[in-house]
């Protein structure tokens, strides 16, 4: 079994297309207004958002997107209007992650892990 995709709502589907697009995904299928999915620029795990009325209630969904260069991809998005809610720094689980939400409020962390990421010094 493989993971191949993570769907996330919005109300706002191409707010949320020009938003994933800057972020550097690439819009593969565009149905609007319903529906929006990605590729991701490395690997072929795929993102798409779909069309809710309401947003959930909560703490939501978390979405992790691995960076190998987290750090300069952080300062390009910051350059092309990105907010970031906590730049990178390093974790106590020795990953270094940065934060942010998309316009819907999904909670996505660009995080850099390495060999951490599989085989952390407390794997069993």
């Amino acid at each position: 079994m493989n993971l191949n995709q993570i769907t996330v709502p919005s109300v706002d589907i191409p707010k949320a297309i020009a938003f994933y697009k800057t972020l550097g995904l690439k819009l593969i299928v565009e149905a609007l207004p319903h529906y929006a999915r990605f590729v991701c620029p490395n690997g072929k795990a795929t993102f798409s958002v779909h069309l809710v009325e309401e947003l959930p209630k909560g703490d939501g969904i978390y979405v992790y997107f691995e960076c190998d260069d987290l750090d300069d991809r952080i300062n390009d998005l910051k350059a092309k209007g990105i907010l970031f809610d906590e730049l990178p720094n390093d974790k106590s689980w020795l990953w270094r992650e940065a934060r942010l939400k998309d316009p819907d409020g999904n909670q996505l962390i660009l995080y850099f892990a390495g060999e951490n990421r599989l085989n952390p010094p407390w794997r069993i």
